[in-house]
């Protein structure tokens, strides 16, 4: 039997940060597939989707808070194994601003210091120390769910995943008329035969992360396009759908990176508080929003700044001034994307090309430092 390694990765619960875990593990696996490599998550993540990586021998859950403090942190550890070869932990709790931002944070790493027992050592995952080949990966969708979707979106169109918003504050997103602007230009672009399936969860009562505005969000559906509603579908489910379209559309969320591991190209309208920094190996495209639209953009969590947006206070970058002026750069994407005419290559090439000129080159980050070779 191989090493036994573990990801440590609790953080905060969208299902991006889920597949940051696995992307890690993956790497990790990569270097030498004889080990047995599993992960740890924020039990409010979407845990699942350890399921559908063959590489993953285990994930447990840990249900501890992250912005609060809590008052039996070893106990919640408990049912994990202590013993490992190897402990690999999300960079973030050595980081000093998170664990005063998240004082959850801080406690659950105290506790898993004293509790894991390391035969090899401790690291952050990742990193060549526990070795560790960066490769791209796909999740396994089950056969059953692959042939729902295909027969699910079963014309002979362009087929297009729509996620209005992420789980942030509605302020964040475009509204349902900037969406509607977008749509007419897709329909004018790919005609009547255009499938949109819109992706999104509408609560988050189960303690998970819901699409902000969801109600909102189903006008969507009086669009000329008729998108069909996938919304709180089960997550395997939705994934199946987005690896059945051509592409997957949204602002920045986290569930673009899952889009990226189902294969299907990411086109992002990009802006609000991060640029987009996982990559897969899949063409993807991100609308960087330029000149006064820019304003606030890419400052991590600093407030953004706010405008008047029809009845509503909106980031600069997602109001439906900017997106309106975006409909040309946004359908050529689609185009593109849709019709496979972009290598990742150069769409990684010219995503950073632009960057630079939006955000200092030397704050500019990615896991795995994949943008160290296009700076």
């Amino acid at each position: 039997m191989g090493e036994r390694l573990l990801v440590s990765h609790f953080y905060a619960h969208p299902v991006g940060h889920a597949v940051e875990a696995l992307h890690y593990a993956h790497g990790h696996w990569g270097s030498d597939t004889s080990r047995e490599v599993s992960v740890l998550l924020n039990a409010r993540t979407p845990v699942e989707l350890a399921g559908l990586c063959p590489w993953v021998t285990r994930a447990y859950a840990v249900d501890h808070p992250l912005l609060e403090r809590c008052a039996d942190s070893p106990a919640r550890l408990a049912h994990v194994p202590r013993e490992w070869d190897w402990v690999l932990d999300d960079g973030r709790r050595y980081q000093d601003w998170q664990l005063e931002l998240f004082p959850g944070l801080r406690e659950f790493s105290a506790a898993s210091d004293e509790w894991f027992a390391c035969r090899i050592g401790r690291s952050v995952s990742g990193q060549h120390r526990a070795g560790y080949a960066q490769a791209p990966w796909r999740f396994q969708i089950p056969r059953q769910a692959a042939d729902a979707a295909t027969e699910t979106l079963n014309g002979t169109g362009p087929r297009i995943a729509l996620m209005p918003a992420g789980s942030s504050g509605p302020e964040h997103y475009p509204s349902t008329a900037s969406w509607h602007l977008v749509l007419d230009g897709l329909l004018e672009a790919f005609g009547p035969d255009l499938q949109v399936v819109l992706i999104g969860k509408s609560s988050d009562e189960d303690g998970r992360t819901a699409t902000a505005g969801a109600g909102r969000y189903m006008t969507l559906r009086d669009h000329p396009v008729t998108p069909m509603s996938a919304y709180d579908r089960p997550l395997v489910e939705q994934l199946a759908l987005v690896e059945a379209c051509d592409a997957f559309l949204s602002p920045h969320t986290g569930f673009g990176l899952a889009a990226l591991a189902c294969g299907t190209p990411w086109l992002t309208l990009s802006g609000g508080r991060w640029w987009e920094y996982f990559f897969n190996g899949v063409p993807f495209r991100s609308i960087l929003p330029d000149g006064a639209h820019a304003s606030g953009s890419f400052a991590a969590l600093e407030p953004e700044p706010l405008a008047a947006d029809g009845d509503a206070e909106r980031s600069v970058s997602m109001t439906q001034a900017r997106i309106r002026a975006d409909v040309p750069r946004i359908v050529r994407a689609a185009q593109e994307l849709v019709n496979g005419t972009l290598s990742y290559e150069r769409a990684i090439a010219e995503y950073y090309a632009e960057l630079r000129t939006r955000v200092e080159p030397a704050a500019i980050w990615s896991i795995d430092n994949v943008h160290v070779a296009y700076l």
